[in-house]
């Protein structure tokens, strides 16, 4: 027998709504009778046949009954909506803390480098307890490690905000912030050579370590695809290095030839004059590399992008932009704190470990210094990212030698120190070799391991080089 339209009462369409959806709740009908689980699953097997014969007899009626159950259940969504608990406050403090404990782990505990971070207040112990100089320099050196290499993961973060450009120009710049640390501090205390050494072996360090190391992972890891990066930028970061190669030549050839109008003076004049067109030319570049031509360094990005190869879920941050921040001012202020122990002990650590103070300053501390841009040209490597592995590699040499090295001469003309460009004729060979070898392997626009070993050889005979060379003012 078909059942009419009219005998399907509003309350009988909750009864069947509240039974078709077999969850455990309370629902009302007009005439306030309870619909409970019991008499939900009673109604449930007293309205089967029924339904039955509704779908099979009446199906002219059916669009009526779908309407009035629809209907239902907007009136029961539409209660439900407004019956929710507004959060009290100590849910959002305790959401605030977990975001803060989540920041704490992901910066501090996550990364298996940090084993080392307790060996940083350790070595400033022995600089009071015993004030043996090879332990404190030996402890702030591994001390200093794991604070550059999350340096270099909180720019990372703050790179998700920024883009690839500007975080390519963070990533260099808070990497090389340790050396600019410990530059100025060993400045104060009138290091000129331990500063040109050190700045010097940062060069070598991102043009030949970091940049092989990133080559020969990357071609490994993508064997056996060539992978590719913006040609453009590579020619422009290697004109920016032939620049500062010249802007260091030219004192240490005024000096060594003899050929001075005022000797001491013309040497540290120029020094001084082409200190500060380096630093004209550097921020030249940037205007050229932000805002003018950035379509030039986004091109082999966006062609990517294009193609699909770029995948969304390796650019999801871990942590908020103004937690990166505040990670980066932390960590820039323990790294100062610790390159002042680990520069009065340089000296103290030579002699006691017989080894040359330009092997300690051109190659030991540029490697600390740069964990930071070793492990993020790796890791964006690995993802075929190389963009972001020369703006980070290239691009931290050129901040060095462009901005860097000249900022030091202006603060050492400051401080009354006597900083110049004369990094002596064997310190300057070694850069004109270095940046003659990379501007060649970067020329073609493309990268595989072969060419990383050969970076990572070179810079083997580099490091065997600095450590048989002795400085002249060491002997005297």
């Amino acid at each position: 027998m078909p059942i009419s339209p009219q005998l399907l009462s509003p309350s009988i369409v909750v009864s069947l709504f509240c039974s078709s959806s077999g969850r455990n709740y309370t629902c009302f009908s007009q005439d306030s009778t309870l619909c409970s689980p019991a008499f939900t699953k009673m109604g449930s097997n007293k309205m089967e046949s029924s339904s039955e014969n509704i779908d099979l007899e009446s199906d002219e009626e059916s669009p009526l009954t779908l309407s009035q159950s629809a209907g239902a259940k907007q009136s029961f969504q539409f209660e439900a909506s407004h019956t929710s608990v507004p959060k009290p406050k100590s849910h959002v403090l305790r959401k605030l803390h977990n975001t803060a404990f989540h920041s704490v782990s992901v910066v501090l505990f996550k990364a298996k480098i940090n084993v080392l971070l307790p060996f940083g207040p350790l070595a400033v112990v022995l600089h009071y307890v015993t004030g043996h100089h090879g332990w404190v320099f030996f402890f702030s050196l591994l001390g200093i490690t794991p604070l550059a290499e999350r340096l270099g993961y909180a720019t990372e973060q703050l790179a998700c905000y920024t883009g690839n450009t500007v975080g390519g120009l963070l990533n260099a710049t808070f990497g090389n912030a340790t050396e600019m640390i410990i530059s100025i501090y060993a400045l104060k205390n009138g290091m000129i050579r331990v500063v040109q050494q050190s700045l010097l072996g940062s060069i070598l360090s991102n043009m030949l370590l970091v940049l092989g190391c990133a080559f020969f992972t990357g071609g490994i890891v993508h064997y056996p695809k060539v992978q590719r990066f913006n040609q453009t930028a590579a020619i422009v970061s290697s004109g920016l290095l032939l620049m500062a190669v010249m802007g260091i030549l030219f004192p240490a050839v005024l000096h060594f030839t003899h050929t001075e109008v005022h000797f001491g003076k013309s040497e540290l004049a120029l020094s001084r004059f082409s200190s500060c067109i380096m630093l004209v030319a550097y921020a030249s570049y940037l205007f050229f590399q932000l805002k003018s031509h950035a379509d030039l360094y986004d091109s082999v990005e966006e062609g990517r992008e294009n193609n699909g190869d770029d995948s969304d879920d390796e650019d999801i941050p871990e942590i908020t932009m103004w937690e990166s921040i505040t990670w980066l001012t932390i960590l820039t202020l323990w790294v100062s704190i610790l390159s002042g122990y680990l520069v009065d002990a340089i000296q103290g650590a030579s002699e006691s470990w017989n080894m040359p103070v330009s092997f300690i300053s051109v190659i030991l501390l540029p490697i600390v210094g740069n964990a930071a841009e070793h492990a993020s040209a790796i890791m964006f490597a690995m993802k075929d990212k190389l963009d972001i592995t020369l703006g980070v590699a290239i691009g931290s040499s050129t901040q060095i030698s462009m901005f860097v090295i000249p900022f030091c001469v202006v603060v050492g003309w400051i401080m009354g120190q006597q900083m110049d460009l004369n990094f002596q004729l064997f310190e300057t060979a070694t850069l004109f070799i270095t940046v003659l070898v990379v501007a060649f392997m970067l020329q073609e626009g493309t990268s595989n391991y072969f060419k990383g070993v050969m970076l990572i050889l070179c810079y083997l005979i580099v490091a065997a080089s600095f450590f048989v060379h002795v400085d002249k003012s060491d002997d005297e």
